[in-house]
């Protein structure tokens, strides 16, 4: 029982025992309506502004709803006729009244109360339907993919940047090549499926996969519907690392797509992390390929800024010898994007793209959706980087905020969730980032979230004087905004979370 429910179960007994007597009950129902509605109903939904994500009725919700309907109903019924007896014992009217508004706002709490526990029983119930229709949607998308033999299947995982990567390659490959990609951050076995079962088609050539993994096995389990041609390693790094457990289990779960690789294929990897660089003793049957340092392909002469990225890109035969270089410029923000576009070019060369036709792709190229995007908004530039946050990608994001010289410094950030038992230090970490930079304004969302973050603000020698502000919500925090911002000055999203860790 929440706060709320409470609350409306003394307001009943108020209505019952101190108001009932006194207006009818027509006036009780009217009483009862208007109060229900401004208790129950979240009348934010009718702001647009106000909308974070619309809420999309899949038809396993649909389900879901349809079975917890019958017992819902059956409940609301039995409680209703209840409260009718007692009503007929106390009030002349009841003869005539089919339904007591006060009985009918008790049954309404009731039923608000039980709809988790409905819904829990009602998922137990069709979880051997939703598997039975799982492994359909596996069963199709496997023998589509065993229909069409000339397809190269190529597989993204790593903790963070599988997206970005992901887009990368399919920019630098459809120069040349007709790719099928999974949209957004589809990297679930039914987001795979989908794509597979509806996107894919006998012209395609190359179907490229990102796969995530919040549990061991999920790396598995996506390698057993789509095995890959090309696999892709990014890093290794502690996103999720609440659900593994340890570092250690992330690196072995992310070697998954190293060992699933099909004989023969080719296994691209992250040099430049020493988790996944030692990835490439996993497989003497395959090809592997290293990027950064130590790599095939490199990048020299970096250069971030506001602007976007530039470095010398050079591709290295097996002997050591320069095969190719060129330089590459990308409106893409940020320090971390280089190694996404190595990967992606390394990709890119084995299917005998050339480097000037990747150089030329990277110049294109566009921020993928709520990572790193720039906008403008009545004069404000708007660095978007509301996606999942990770410890490198939170702390770039403050360099990229940091790099621009004109206008006041704002981020707003509720930190970083599902870091396990390093998630307090590392917030502290990313606080202490924050503090060290030119960041005049900063806006953090959830009051006990915030306290490590602004721990680490106060404990750098700037950050003890810089204004900090905390909210209970993003709302809360674009109201602060609006009343501080003005036109030129730059606003950081970093990450943004569901209202439920917002505590």
């Amino acid at each position: 029982m929440t706060t709320e429910h409470f609350f409306y179960l003394l307001l009943i007994l108020l209505m019952i025992y101190v108001v009932a007597e006194h207006i009818t009950l027509t006036s009780g129902a009217i009483i009862m309506g208007i109060f229900t509605l401004f208790w129950f109903v979240d009348t934010s939904r009718y702001k647009a502004d106000k909308e974070k994500k619309p809420l999309v009725y899949t038809p396993r919700m649909k389900r879901l709803g349809l079975l917890i309907v019958i017992p819902l109903a059956a409940l609301w019924f039995v409680l209703f006729d209840f409260g009718h007896t007692i009503l007929s014992m106390r009030d002349f009217a009841a003869p005539s009244v089919h339904i007591d508004p006060y009985f009918m706002g008790f049954s309404l709490v009731v039923v608000d109360i039980l709809i988790p526990g409905f819904l829990f029983i009602a998922a137990w119930i069709l979880k051997p339907v939703e598997r039975m229709i799982q492994n359909g949607f596996k069963k199709q998308a496997r023998q589509k993919l065993a229909s069409l033999s000339h397809l190269k299947v190529i597989a993204i995982t790593g903790s963070y940047g599988k997206t970005s990567t992901k887009f990368m390659i399919d920019a630098f490959l459809k120069e040349r090549i007709n790719v099928c990609v999974t949209p957004g951050s589809y990297n679930t076995p039914m987001g795979i499926c989908k794509v597979i079962n509806n996107d894919l088609d006998a012209a395609h050539q190359v179907l490229i996969l990102e796969m995530g993994a919040r549990y061991e096995g999920n790396i598995k389990e996506l390698c057993n519907i789509a095995k890959p041609d090309m696999a892709v390693i990014t890093n290794v790094g502690i996103s999720h690392l609440e659900t593994f457990g340890s570092i250690e289990v992330i690196a072995m779960e992310k070697s998954t797509l190293a060992r699933e690789l099909k004989r023969g294929g080719t296994l691209i990897l992250n040099g430049d992390d020493p988790r996944v660089k030692q990835m490439a003793s996993l497989r003497h049957n395959v090809k592997t390929v290293l990027t950064g340092m130590d790599g095939q392909v490199q990048a020299f002469q970096i250069e971030t800024g506001p602007e976007g990225t530039s470095f010398l890109m050079r591709w290295l035969d097996d002997d050591g010898t320069v095969a190719e270089e060129e330089q590459i410029n990308t409106r893409l923000l940020g320090s971390h994007n280089i190694q996404n576009l190595l990967l992606g070019a390394a990709v890119a060369r084995e299917f005998g793209i050339r480097l000037k036709t990747v150089a030329l792709a990277a110049s294109k190229l566009e921020p993928v959706e709520h990572r790193l995007q720039l906008k403008n908004k009545n004069g404000i530039t708007v660095i978007d980087d509301a996606f999942n946050s990770n410890p490198v990608g939170a702390k770039n994001a403050v360099d990229v905020l940091d790099s621009f010289k004109e206008g006041r410094k704002i981020i707003i950030t509720p930190g970083m969730i599902e870091l396990g038992e390093m998630e307090a230090l590392e917030n502290e970490k990313f606080g202490k980032h924050i503090g060290n930079s030119g960041i005049d304004l900063v806006i953090l969302v959830g009051a006990d979230r915030a306290k490590p973050i602004e721990r680490g603000i106060r404990s750098s020698e700037h950050g003890r004087s810089m204004e900090v502000k905390i909210v209970s919500s993003l709302f809360e925090a674009n109201d602060v905004l609006t009343g501080y911002a003005q036109p030129g000055d730059v606003v950081l999203y970093e990450n943004d979370l569901p209202d439920t860790y917002n505590g």
